[in-house]
């Protein structure tokens, strides 16, 4: 992928989420088939799962050639007009309508201004690092943009078990502390994790997302290519082009001397840093209460 987009990944992108739909989900009747003719099928059986590409076409107001060469990954280049009612079609989250305005124009955006610059060596402002301590006994974390762990306070370390990946315990010399190795290359945190599948699916969502900001960083390039090497469920998921956003919510995590805790978690922005993120944990209820 380059800063000027990724139409492969795209053209893979539309076709997923187009496989995903039936007629029924985007109002269409059951037996309707969007020909030349338009109108519906006659009796003809639907030979594969989702939605035909005439009927994407058709929802989005362009013509099924041009589509076509979209989920062909041709090098052609669409409007943000084209790309909304795409993903207004193809019913996209709001996280996937980012992610495909990425994929077609790269992190750069629609605007003119091209390939975003190289990103700069990331660097933690001291009085956010103060800030992780102060939250003390409540587990905070910093992450950067190739979620390695830049600060975290004596409470998340224990609760994440200091993100330890090496067989030794450690967080091993191939990269150090990094939320999204833990989550797939380690057996430790499908220990913390209660819901472990659910969880890594969804924060693999949100790397992907993040990631596609950088598509010429080398080190985030290399660290997806290690999670497709050493990890089954990354080969397996990567290939859907599944994002999601990120956000505040709750999480249901084993702490270690504790056992299960519900946390509410928030995650705030680094105004100078933005692709820097502070996450807060809090029980929701006082262990021991009852709840």
């Amino acid at each position: 992928m380059t800063g000027g987009g990724d139409p492969a990944a795209l053209g893979q992108l539309l076709r997923s989420r187009r496989e995903r739909l039936v007629p029924g989900d985007v109002g269409l009747p059951a037996g309707w088939s969007a020909g030349l003719s338009g109108g519906r099928s006659g009796g003809r059986r639907r030979r594969a799962a989702g939605l035909r590409r005439e009927e994407v076409a058709l929802l989005a107001n362009v013509s099924v050639t041009y589509y076509t060469y979209l989920e062909q990954g041709r090098p052609v280049r669409p409007s943000a007009q084209v790309l909304d009612a795409l993903a207004a079609a193809l019913r996209m989250s709001a996280a996937e309508r980012r992610y495909l305005h990425v994929l077609a124009y790269g992190p750069g955006g629609a605007d003119g201004t091209g390939p975003a610059a190289p990103a700069p060596p990331e660097r933690l402002d001291p009085a956010v690092a103060d800030l992780v301590q102060r939250l003390e006994p409540f587990p905070a974390v910093v992450k950067g943009r190739r979620w390695d762990v830049l600060a975290a306070n004596p409470a998340a370390r224990e609760l994440f078990a200091d993100w330890a990946v090496g067989a030794s315990g450690s967080a091993g010399s191939a990269g150090g502390r990094n939320l999204i190795r833990w989550m797939f290359t380690g057996d430790q945190a499908r220990e913390v994790y209660l819901e472990w599948e659910a969880e890594a699916r969804a924060m693999l969502g949100r790397f992907r997302l993040a990631a596609a900001r950088y598509p010429d960083d080398p080190d985030v390039s290399a660290l997806i290519a290690e999670l497709q090497r050493d990890s089954e469920h990354v080969r397996d998921w990567w290939p859907r082009h599944d994002v999601a956003a990120m956000g505040s919510g709750s999480k249901k995590l084993r702490h270690p001397r504790l056992g299960p805790v519900e946390y509410s978690h928030v995650v705030l922005q680094v105004a100078d840093q933005p692709d820097q993120t502070l996450v807060t944990y809090t029980p929701v209820a006082p262990p021991g209460s009852g709840r």
